[in-house]
């Protein structure tokens, strides 16, 4: 299958435009559990994940509670129970600044059977993929990637593409270009380098957009692909000087053109 450059055209068609009549669940929510040591991270992800359209978004959290509380926006709500104990979760992100042993095992199992988001420390190892499926995203680094997917060689291209027939999730290979590839052999580039994404967090607000696409049930592979097109496309509108907190404040303008077009 012929690779595809991810423009607007790839997947603006399942583009999610809430309806006159939504209400919050209808928008789908999303849980992101709480980093036990780089809160900050979480933090990047979880308003991403509310900025993108996710109806309702909570971050479950054993460690640093009030932190999170005082710290992240007023509309993501905090909590210290379990998955099972919140009303109707769509999907689920963990890794954002780390994740501990209980929460991902929580994403592991998949107990509420959702779609689910590994990121950085919470990419699962090769011991661990029969947990996972076609309603997962798995987001790496090329380091992050080099340490999981260590037995594949080529290019990016074809690790990217070997990597998810092998784990059976779907990939974002992170990098200058960047690769989104399914397990079915779909594969898509975005192909803009912006160095002034290169920064500490970006990655953590990309989790989120994809995050907050998928609860609004975008299928999973234009999902990724138009998360990635919109974490590029505000990275080269903030272009020089940004930080990876600017980033979401691109998105409603954004948002509006998609849905424009």
């Amino acid at each position: 299958m012929d690779i595809e450059t991810n423009l607007l055209a790839l997947w603006r068609d399942h583009f999610p435009i809430p309806q006159l009549d939504a209400h919050k669940y209808d928008r789908g929510h999303a849980v992101i559990f709480g980093a036990p040591e780089l809160c900050g991270a979480t933090r990047l992800a979880a308003s991403a994940c509310s900025r993108i359209g996710a109806g309702l978004v909570t971050v479950l959290a054993r460690q640093h509670v009030n932190v999170y509380r005082a710290a992240l926006p007023a509309d993501v709500m905090v909590k210290e129970c379990d998955i099972e104990d919140l009303s109707y979760p769509r999907v689920m992100l963990g890794g954002a600044g780390g994740i501990n042993s209980h929460y991902r095992d929580t994403l592991l199992k998949n107990p509420l059977q959702i779609r689910r988001v590994f990121d950085a420390g919470a990419i699962p190892n090769q011991s661990e993929w029969s947990h996972l499926d076609r309603e997962c995203i798995l987001t790496p680094h090329q380091g992050e990637f080099d340490r999981v997917f260590f037995e594949i060689n080529g290019s990016p291209r074809e690790r990217a593409k070997l990597a998810a027939r092998a784990s059976g999730a779907v990939i974002i290979l992170k990098g200058a270009q960047t690769f989104i590839a399914h397990p079915d052999g779909r594969i898509a580039i975005y192909n803009s380098p912006n160095p002034y994404l290169a920064k500490a967090g970006t990655g953590d607000v990309l989790a989120g957009f994809v995050t907050g696409l998928l609860a609004q049930s975008m299928p999973i592979f234009e999902a990724a692909c138009s998360a990635v097109w919109i974490h590029g496309e505000a990275g080269r509108r903030r272009g020089a000087g940004l930080t990876a907190c600017d980033l979401e404040f691109e998105v409603p303008e954004i948002l509006k053109e998609i849905i424009n077009a």
